[in-house]
This record gives C-alpha cells, structure tokens and sequence, in this order.
C-alpha cells in the first residue's frame, strides 16, 4: 500500500461555498451573488500552499455539488484533499456576506446540520497525521457539534504523541455556540498546542481584562511554547521563553473586507515558523511576525478570504518593496 504524501502542515476544519453579493447594499434586495470558498482551516491551507508548503486538508463535506466545488478548488491550489469524507446524508455548509459599503461585512452562516458538524472522534483516523510535521487547528471546529471538539482535542493528543508541532488559532464565532461552552471548551485546548494565537478581544473574552505582557505569561504558563498575540491596527507580539518580540503593523489605505485576515495571518506567520524554526530565537520570531502582519494587511485589500493572497515569490517581492513589471 502506498504511504499518504508528506505535508508540512495538517489542517482539520470545515469549508463552506461563500456567496457575496456583487454591489453593495442588503442582502434582502441583492439580484446577483458571485460564489467561492471559504473556511478558516482551508484559508490557511491555501495560504501555505501558495508560498510553496505541503498542505492536507481533512474535512467532511456533502455529497452534493457545492462540496464538489470546495473539493477541486483546493486540489486546484496544491492542497492535498485526499482523506476528506463525502457525507451523502448531510449536505455541505453554505454562508452569505454583506457588504453595504461600511464597516466590516455582515456574515450569515447556514451550517448547522452540515456533514463536518456530524464529526465523532470515531472518525478520527491515524492516517491523517501520517508523514505530517505540524498540526493547525482552529476553535471553530469545537464549536460546530456534539462531538466535534472531542474529535479535534483527539487529534491534538495524537500529534503530539507523534512529536508533531502544533498550532491552535481560537478563531472565536459567538453566533455558534453559548460564551460559557465556548470558554470552557477553548481554555481546554491550549495546554494541548505549542504556538497559541489569539486576537486582543479572544485573549480578554478567555480569562479577563489584562495587559499584554500578563496574557503572554498567563498563556504559556498553561502549556503553550509561544503566545502571538493579535493587536489589529497595532500589529502583533509575540513571547516564547522569556522573550516578548513586537511588530509593528504595514499600514493599509484601504480595507475593502476585514474576513479572513485572521487567516492570512496565522498562514504568514505559521510558514515563517516553518521556515526558521524555533520561536525561542529572537530572529525568528520576529521575521515570523512580520511576514504575518504583511499577510494580514494585503488581506484586507480585497473581496474574499483567500483569493488574493500572494505566491512566495510574489511575497518576497513585496517585502522588499519591489514592483511588478507587467507590460
């Protein structure tokens, strides 16, 4: 039997078929929509996978043909879909995003009862993790059945019996779940991840109002190697060991959709992981925030959550403040 394929990186989580309206204003009155893909876990795939990781994505979709378009989107980005299940009784999750031209887009989830709520740590499989260096997970899964987060703390569990790394992003979605369900079952998550990476507002909604200095200290000292707090507007900070490294954000002149800059984010910072390594060193850790600050910021410069996220190339080029020739 032939081995599963090397991956740098493991996601688990579910996609959904994005429908945005294609002008602004509500969705009520809305004739045209344009379809994608979107979905934390496999953002973060898409991501890795444009700056040239090996990327597996585990999932659980409908038998129907928006899962058939989740599936050979991302094939069609690199992103091994191999040991995603296709539920024929439950259907693959849908949501709607709302533009009106102010703020941050309004979003409509429609998943409940979709096929990846239905996951058991029955459906766990070994395979899963097999020639796999890091795990990333996010707290939406948890949130998503009766089982679902028992199934992910499971596969946490086997990862790092494995000696694999892993990642935990909170990603938290109120609309999903009670705030007590949602704080229990997110705190219980982080003594089981290496790098811990929550927004501001995450870090207070988990344990209180406190410095920034205070939830790093709080957050390892429940296990996690590495704390990389999201500050918005304000950049990022990171502390591993006894060190506390920020960066400083790449100013935007316009945010056209804030969704999925979390992703780009995690994607940026988790491939510069990938490529320098250890976080208790100082360089690392810094260039590692940079590139996802950078990655976070060009997300919010376009529609959708993915599609505008750069190849390696592309990034580097970027960085360094170099432009494009294109005629």
């Amino acid at each position: 039997m032939i081995g599963q394929r090397e991956a740098d990186i493991v996601t688990i989580g579910e996609s959904m078929v994005l429908m945005q309206t294609m002008s602004d204003g509500s969705l009520a009155y809305a004739p045209l929509f344009t379809r994608s893909i979107a979905g934390a876990e496999s953002n973060v795939a898409i991501g890795l996978s444009r700056l040239g990781f090996k990327t597996r994505w585990i999932s659980r979709l409908g038998a129907d043909p928006f899962g058939d378009a989740i599936m050979s989107t991302l094939a069609g980005e690199g992103v091994d879909v191999s040991l995603t299940t296709r539920d024929n009784a439950y259907p693959t999750a849908i949501y709607f995003k709302e533009f009106k031209g102010y703020g941050d887009p309004n979003v409509y989830y429609y998943r409940k009862g979709s096929a990846m709520s239905r996951l058991t740590p029955r459906d766990v499989e070994a395979s899963w993790l097999d020639n796999a260096k890091h795990l990333h997970v996010t707290g939406i899964t948890p949130a998503l059945g009766d089982e679902t987060g028992n199934a992910i703390r499971l596969v946490m569990g086997q990862a790092r019996e494995r000696g694999m790394t892993i990642s935990f992003d909170p990603n938290l979605r109120r609309k999903l779940w009670s705030e007590e369900q949602a704080r229990e079952t997110l705190l219980s998550m982080i003594p089981l991840c290496d790098i811990f990476m929550p927004g501001l507002e995450e870090a207070e909604f988990l344990v209180g109002e406190r410095s920034e200095s205070e939830y790093g200290a709080f957050f390892l000292g429940m296990g996690a190697k590495a704390v990389i707090l999201k500050l918005g507007e304000r950049g990022s900070i990171g502390f591993a060991g006894d060190r506390a490294i920020q960066a400083e954000p790449y100013p935007v002149s316009r945010i056209v959709d804030t969704v999925g800059a979390g992703d780009a984010f995690a994607a940026g910072f988790l491939s510069g992981f990938l490529e320098y390594g250890e976080l208790e060193q100082g360089d690392g850790l810094r260039k590692s925030l940079e590139r996802a600050n950078f990655m976070g910021s060009l997300a919010t410069q376009y529609k959708g959550d993915w599609e505008g996220l750069p190849k390696r190339d592309e990034l580097l080029r970027l960085l360094s403040g170099g432009r494009e020739v294109t005629r």
